[in-house]
Order: C-alpha cells, then sequence, then structure tokens
C-alpha cells in the first residue's frame, strides 16, 4: 500500500466528518446566493486545493471587489480573503460548535465585504438544525482531518488526470458541499429529463452526462469510495463486468463503487482508480450510445496539442 494514499475509517471519524461537512455547507451557500448561475448548479461549486475548500472569487455583496473563502485544513482556521488585500480567520478548533463558526464566519465576511444573508438550513444532510445554531456539531480531530485531506486530494488528482483530455464539455474537480464529495462530470452534448422536479435535480440533471467521483463515508454507504452513474442510464447499464475485479454495482445506491480500501491496497494506487473511471466511462458511453468520437477523446484521442 502507497503511504500517499491514507486509509480513511468512517466509524473512527464520523463525527469530524459531519462537523467538517457542516463548515464547508456555509462556503457553498455563500458560493450558491453570490456567484454568477451557470448550468448545472456549476456557480455553487466548491473546489479543493492545496490548502483545503474554497470558493471561486465571489463577487463582494458591497460591490468592492472580489473575495473568498475558505477552509484551510493545515491551519484548521476557516478565511475570508479579500481582493484588495485585507482578511480575517476563524478558528475551527478546540471543540468549537459549528454555530459559533458559521456566526462569526458570517461576521468576517460581512466586515470585509458586505452584508449577506445565507439560509442557514443544512442540505442533503440528515440534520436539520441550522448551521447558525448547531451545538451538536463541534467535534475537530486535526489528525482525522489531515488523514481525509491527504485520501481526498489523491482521489481529486485521479479525477483530474482522467477528465483532462475529453474534448466534450465537462467539470473541474467540483467538491460538492451537499452531498461532501469531489466529482467530475462529463457531458455528451444531448439535453435529458430531471429525474425529478425538485430544485437540485430539476437544475442539476437537465443534461446527459456520465459523473464519477469519491466520497469519505457517509451514513448510507458507510465506507470511502469512488463511485460513477450514468444519467438516464438504459436498461443494461447495472450488468457490466468493470475493471479492476472489486468494482462492483450497488443497487441500493444506483451506482458503480469501488472501495478506498482496495484502491489503497493495490501496488498503483493512482492507475487503479484511472482503471476504474476509465472502465466505466467506456461502459456508460457504449450504453447510453455516445458519440464515438467523444469517447475515444476520453482516452487520449486525438491527444491534447502541445
Amino acid at each position: 500500500m502507497s503511504s500517499a494514499w491514507p486509509q480513511l475509517v468512517w466509524e473512527q471519524w464520523q463525527e469530524t466528518c459531519e462537523t467538517l461537512h457542516a463548515h464547508t455547507q456555509v462556503l457553498g451557500k455563500l458560493a450558491a446566493g453570490l456567484a454568477p448561475p451557470e448550468p448545472q448548479l456549476q456557480h455553487a461549486a466548491l473546489r479543493l486545493t492545496a490548502r483545503g475548500w474554497e470558493t471561486l472569487p465571489l463577487p463582494a455583496p458591497n460591490g468592492s471587489g472580489a473575495v473568498v473563502v475558505a477552509l484551510d485544513l493545515h491551519t484548521h482556521e476557516a478565511l475570508v480573503e479579500h481582493s484588495d488585500g485585507r482578511g480575517g480567520r476563524v478558528p475551527l478548533t478546540p471543540d468549537r460548535p459549528v454555530g459559533d463558526v458559521t456566526r462569526e464566519l458570517l461576521d468576517t465576511f460581512g466586515a470585509l465585504a458586505g452584508h449577506f444573508q445565507i439560509d442557514p438550513a443544512p442540505q442533503e444532510v440528515a440534520w436539520t438544525v441550522p448551521l447558525d445554531q448547531d451545538t451538536e456539531h463541534r467535534h475537530y480531530d486535526t489528525e482525522q482531518v489531515a488523514a481525509y485531506f491527504g485520501a481526498a486530494t489523491q482521489a481529486a488528482l485521479a479525477l483530474a488526470r482522467f477528465r483532462a483530455p475529453y474534448r466534450g464539455r465537462s467539470t473541474p474537480v467540483n467538491a460538492w458541499w451537499g452531498s461532501f464529495d469531489l466529482a467530475v462530470n462529463l457531458f455528451s452534448g444531448v439535453p435529458a429529463d430531471p429525474p425529478s422536479g425538485d430544485f437540485i435535480m430539476r437544475n442539476a440533471m437537465d443534461a446527459q452526462e456520465v459523473a464519477i467521483g469519491w466520497w469519505p463515508g457517509d451514513a448510507r454507504y458507510e465506507k470511502p469510495a469512488f463511485y460513477a452513474y450514468a444519467h438516464p442510464a438504459p436498461d443494461g447499464f447495472a450488468e457490466a463486468t468493470l475493471a479492476p475485479a472489486p468494482a462492483r454495482w450497488d443497487a441500493s445506491l444506483g451506482e458503480y463503487i469501488l472501495d478506498w480500501e482496495d484502491v489503497c491496497d493495490a501496488s498503483d494506487p493512482h492507475q487503479t482508480a484511472l482503471q476504474f473511471a476509465h472502465s466505466v466511462f467506456r461502459h456508460a458511453c457504449e450504453t447510453c450510445a455516445w458519440d464515438p468520437a467523444l469517447a475515444a477523446s476520453a482516452e487520449g484521442t486525438p491527444p491534447p496539442v502541445y
């Protein structure tokens, strides 16, 4: 096993995971409210960088310039940076409730960029207490955060490498604060009917796509794993035998899964992750009748121009 691909055990870091997840939601709500709207809700996505989770530059509500909000997972602080050079930091530890961090972070943001009201209701999670009132989620273990960040970084690098040669429309590696996962989405250029009429489905899934991503474990699936799905998925999509051998269809999730532990145990974890991504994408393009030229481009045909 490569020491650069750390194991991550959901049962051991669940409390820290939920606290960190809640902190990302504050960043995501600022992005969703301030960034210019994009197709498939791309404006609401965050990025995983060398320091942690962060927004793209957002327009300051008071018109004073641009502002970035980030979670620094090295110093364990939430921070706000203004394009004029000003900034502020909010400590995440020790044992600080999400509500305290949220209120201080929004006050810091307001002082630097102008007041902006977010909807504090958490999204796509089991708990319902507003983020600015949450006293339950407070456990934050810095060693567990470091292990998560190391794993997430390796997963993001693999996803970025897979996406790089694709010649159709695609996303960068998005950090999704609702589902707390990383993902790339590759589009065929064909519209599709959303699976339901709710706000997220209506706006995020109105185009034919293949999504490949990674999550660090959650209540639905208590293991870190790479995952993949196609939308819309035709009959037979769930019947593939993929590479590497541990990859499998999970009927309860409606997705293909490759457990993180199987990746870490491989002689070359990076290539194992890429093998899964390419295998499921080839299968999806065949079963969903994508343009063969688009499918081939994901394999580097034609190669990038240097």
